[in-house]
C-alpha cells in the first residue's frame, strides 16, 4: 500500500458543497434529526478552528468547532468529524482532531463538548459529561463528552447547553 500525502487546512468557503456531500456520504439523511446537529443549526462553525483533510485535491475529511454556551460557560461543540469512507482507518480524523484542539487551545478556548463514541475519544482526552450539564435533546448521556482545555472549565459548565447568539 502506498503512503497518502495528507494536507490538513482551515477550511475555505469553497469547501462548504464538498463537506456536505462528505456529511451525507458518512451520515445519511437522519444526520438533520440528531440533538447535536439541531444545536450546531443556531450558530455558525468558526472557519478559522474547523479543518478540512485533502490528498491531492479529493476533500477526505472535515472537522469543524461550533461555539455554544454550557449553561453560561463559553464553549465549543465539535462535530461533525468526518472521514470519506474509503480513507478510514488511516488516522485522518485523529490528525483532524489534533489540529482543530491544538487550534482551539492556542486560541484561548477552555471547553470542547461533542457527542461520540467514548472509547475513540478517550485518546484525546475526552471524558464523559456530568449530569449536571445537557443537551437540549435526546442524547445518550453516554456518549456526551467534554475535554477541558483550561482547568475549572467544566465544574462551571452547569445546566442547557445552547446555540450562542451570533
Amino acid at each position: 500500500m502506498t503512503e497518502l500525502s495528507l494536507l490538513i487546512r482551515t477550511e475555505q468557503p469553497i469547501d462548504s458543497e464538498a463537506i456536505e456531500r462528505l456529511h451525507e456520504r458518512a451520515f445519511g439523511p437522519g444526520r438533520f434529526a440528531r440533538t447535536a446537529s439541531r444545536l450546531r443549526e443556531g450558530a455558525p462553525h468558526l472557519m478559522d478552528l474547523s479543518f478540512t483533510a485533502l490528498v491531492g485535491t479529493l476533500l477526505v475529511g472535515s472537522v469543524r468547532l461550533t461555539p455554544v454556551l454550557a449553561g453560561k460557560e463559553p464553549a465549543l461543540m465539535l462535530g461533525p468529524l468526518t472521514v470519506e469512507p474509503a480513507f478510514e482507518n488511516r488516522g485522518i480524523g485523529g490528525a483532524l482532531m489534533r489540529r482543530s484542539l491544538d487550534a482551539a487551545q492556542e486560541k484561548g478556548h477552555s471547553l470542547v463538548l461533542l457527542v461520540g463514541d467514548e472509547p475513540y475519544y478517550r485518546r484525546f482526552g475526552f471524558k464523559r459529561v456530568p449530569r449536571d450539564l445537557q443537551l437540549p435533546g435526546p442524547v445518550n448521556p453516554d456518549r456526551f463528552l467534554a475535554l477541558e482545555l483550561a482547568e475549572g472549565a467544566l465544574l462551571r459548565a452547569k445546566g442547557i447547553v445552547s446555540a450562542l447568539p451570533v
